[in-house]
C-alpha cells in the first residue's frame, strides 16, 4: 500500500482531527465528520505513518476508532 505523507494530505488531517478529542467514533461518524469513505482504510494509512489508532468491533459489522493518549500528545507537539 502507498500511504499517502500526513503533512500533504488534507483527507489524513481531517480523520486525525476528528479523532484528536480521544474519544471512540463509529465509521459512519467518520465518514460524515472527515467527508472520506473507506475508514479502514484511512486508519491503516495513518498508522503507516506512525500514528496509533485504536479499533474495536461493537457489534456485527460495527466498527469505533480512537487515538490513544500517546498519540493525541505526539499531534499535539
Amino acid at each position: 500500500m502507498n500511504a499517502a505523507r500526513i503533512d500533504s494530505s488534507a483527507r489524513l488531517n481531517r480523520f486525525l482531527g476528528v479523532l484528536a478529542d480521544g474519544l471512540w467514533h463509529g465509521t459512519r461518524e467518520l465518514i460524515h465528520a472527515a467527508e472520506i469513505m473507506a475508514v479502514n482504510s484511512v486508519a491503516a494509512e495513518v498508522r503507516a505513518n506512525g500514528i496509533a489508532v485504536e479499533c474495536r468491533c461493537v457489534g456485527r459489522g460495527r466498527y469505533e476508532y480512537r487515538l490513544p493518549c500517546r498519540a493525541q500528545m505526539e499531534l499535539a507537539a
